[in-house]
């Protein structure tokens, strides 16, 4: 039998390399947490794009001064709002449902309800930190499957229509996202 590697295509071997790289230098990215680099992973993304994204997503400085997203955050209409507990923000978007609301953007990677509220599930699943991010990253990957670079794939999660207005506020986040990538990068 002849040895397994003669049998791979010359593409595969470019995107077994890039992996390899990938995966060390994600395994030196010590500022991201261990569950976004799982995630990432698991739905072939760099970990340190979905935590950039996450912080400015949902980043905020806790008391011990450190900044880090938070899971409880909401996003009504274009306004932030924070919780203590998945409880009071679970409360919050009922209450903002009754009311008719439905653009919600919810937890760490502040999926929008009204436009992926079909792959939330439910607002109390939508809200689980875990799950969030799960779902936050494959809108991600799909991006990138559409854009091909990752800024562009940043800016089209948030905002991936294709009128100048969109697109400008694409380009607009992508950078904010980005800036959190040189932070995380950089080790601060």
């Amino acid at each position: 039998m002849p040895p397994l590697f003669i049998n791979i295509n010359p593409t595969s071997w470019i995107l077994l390399f890039l992996s390899i790289l990938l995966v060390g230098w994600e395994a030196q990215a010590t500022n991201i947490p261990p569950k976004y680099q799982q995630i990432a992973y698991q739905y072939q993304i760099p970990g340190v794009i979905l935590y950039a994204v996450a912080l400015a997503e949902s980043g905020m400085v806790l008391k011990s001064g450190k900044f880090r997203a938070w899971p409880w955050t909401l996003n009504v209409a274009g306004k932030p709002k924070r919780y203590s507990t998945r409880k009071e923000a679970w409360k919050a978007i009922q209450y903002y449902m009754a009311q008719g609301v439905r653009s919600i953007d919810i937890g760490l990677l502040q999926v929008n309800w009204l436009w992926n509220g079909d792959k939330l599930g439910n607002t109390w699943s939508a809200l689980d930190p875990v799950f969030n991010a799960k779902t936050g990253a494959k809108l991600l990957h799909e991006a990138f499957v559409i854009k091909g670079n990752w800024p562009e794939a940043v800016g089209h999660y948030h905002s991936p229509g294709k009128k100048w207005k969109q697109q400008y506020r694409a380009k607009k986040y992508s950078k904010r996202v980005m800036k959190h990538y040189k932070r995380i990068t950089k080790g601060q």
